[in-house]
């Protein structure tokens, strides 16, 4: 695997998801529209959605999943996204099988009646979530956000984290003036000083510290875990439950080696992003790639935050997490 590395919304949900969707061309010449897509389950085809910086573009660079399905003649094809709710969109209309998101946008789909499973969650990466502010900004705490205009992703894993910085440091969610931006648009507004801050996540964390003269005004350490969920759709998981599973599988692999391998990883993330190598090894350095069991204290935590966007009334209704936790019935390799 060494070898090869060197070598080199959403989901239809509500009217208001889509304003922030991002609809993006996809790799290989596939569409995340699905045009190019059957949207029904497809026979020795697994179709993964996934998004640049991101686990499953390890495994897509290492070719290891394309070999281990071969002996079983299913196929990888694989698509292209630039936001987790665009993705489950995609999952969610049977254009792709599997793919993986931030913690949020599930939250989405499943108020909005989806009933897409969750089939595996990520190591939190906290770290690389922060709170930015320029280096010669007079805000100095979290308290001196009040009347603010901050900048972040509405729906995303920033959000909650911003709503939760707010609420432990004595302000609500109404002391600030929210801009909704996905992170292109946050990090121009940023340097032109059209928001006071940014909340954001790594890669653009690292990318801002190191280009943007940006200074951390809190990372989410004690505000959020800030996991990657991996999902699939009832319908692939009916007749292929254990191709998921070999996915599984393979992405737990990828990960061991990007934790071991920091500098091929700087690389080859580098070259997808387009991200300066320097910023990308802090984000490398300060993040854990894997997997991790659905305990009972993750569910909360994902519990949590559903909650709490159902608080704000950016979701219709109250979810329950746990009902849409697949449950294999048996772990591959056991």
């Amino acid at each position: 695997m060494r070898k090869i590395f060197k070598k080199r919304a959403g989901i239809a949900l509500l009217g208001f998801l889509l304003l922030f969707s991002i609809f993006a061309t996809g790799c290989d010449g596939k569409q995340e529209t699905g045009k190019k897509q059957q949207t029904k389950t497809r026979q020795n085809v697994i179709r993964i959605g996934y998004q640049k910086n991101c686990p499953l573009l390890i495994l897509k660079a290492s070719g290891t999943l394309e070999k281990r399905l071969k002996p079983l003649g299913v196929k990888v094809e694989w698509y292209e996204f630039q936001s987790g709710t665009a993705l489950l969109e995609s999952l969610n209309s049977g254009n792709i099988d599997f793919g993986r998101t931030g913690d949020s946008p599930p939250i989405f789909a499943q108020a909005s009646g989806s009933g897409l499973k969750y089939v595996g969650v990520g190591k939190s990466k906290y770290e690389g979530s922060a709170i930015l502010v320029k280096k010669n900004s007079p805000i100095r705490s979290v308290a001196d956000l009040k009347g603010k205009k901050v900048g972040f992703a509405k729906g995303s894993s920033s959000h909650y984290f911003l709503v939760k910085a707010l609420e432990k440091n004595g302000l609500s969610y109404k002391d600030i003036t929210p801009a909704y931006l996905q992170p292109g648009d946050a990090r121009v507004a940023f340097e032109q000083g059209t928001i006071d801050a940014w909340a954001i996540w790594d890669p653009f964390t690292a990318d801002a510290e190191v280009t943007g003269h940006a200074r951390k005004l809190v990372t989410g350490k004690g505000y959020t875990t800030d996991r990657d969920y991996f999902l699939a759709t009832p319908a692939y998981l009916k007749k292929h439950e254990k191709i998921v599973q070999i996915v599984l599988d393979e992405v737990k692999k990828s990960s061991a080696w990007a934790n071991e391998h920091p500098a091929e990883l700087t690389e080859l993330l580098s070259k997808a992003l387009g991200i300066d190598q320097k910023a990308i090894k802090i984000a490398v350095d300060r993040r854990e790639y894997g997997l991790d069991p659905f305990t009972p204290e993750i569910i909360q935590e994902q519990q949590r935050i559903a909650d709490k966007f159902y608080e704000l009334k950016l979701i219709p209704k109250k979810v329950t997490v746990k009902d849409n936790i697949y449950h294999f019935k048996k772990e591959e390799g056991k």
